[in-house]
């Protein structure tokens, strides 16, 4: 689906896909503990600079595993492909999981919501 009529808002919502690369690089991180629990996702969320400076030394490939969708009809190794950043490009930030698990909520993204939810899942878990 790439449009919805939802309660006034824009009629052109992008579509995602699932970026089981980037699922499976979250679910790796969980694993070797390498979280933070508790951060403002408004502070710490990659910005430009950050995203070009991870650029500048990482592949495209390597960005991407940040991203939890991949945006429909965008052309690879464009930032316009990735979207939903659950970390820091060094650590998965639950404020990030949770951030991505809103939005995707938010616009009914259900796989991209799920896939999110099942990460914040696994690091409750993890963490204890």
């Amino acid at each position: 689906m790439i449009g919805d009529v939802r309660r006034g808002q824009d009629s052109t919502v992008a579509s995602y896909t699932v970026n089981e690369r980037a699922v499976a690089r979250a679910r790796q991180l969980i694993e070797g503990r390498q979280y933070v629990l508790r951060s403002e996702w408004g502070d710490v969320q990659p910005r430009a600079p950050e995203e070009n400076d991870y650029l500048g030394r990482h592949s495209w490939d390597e960005y991407a595993e940040w991203h939890l969708g991949l945006t429909d009809g965008a052309p690879d190794e464009t930032k316009g492909r990735y979207a939903f950043v659950y970390g820091d490009f060094r650590r998965v930030h639950r404020s990030g999981l949770t951030a991505c698990q809103y939005r995707a909520a938010e616009w009914r993204h259900k796989e991209i919501e799920l896939a999110a939810h099942d990460l914040l899942q696994l690091l409750d878990r993890t963490s204890g």
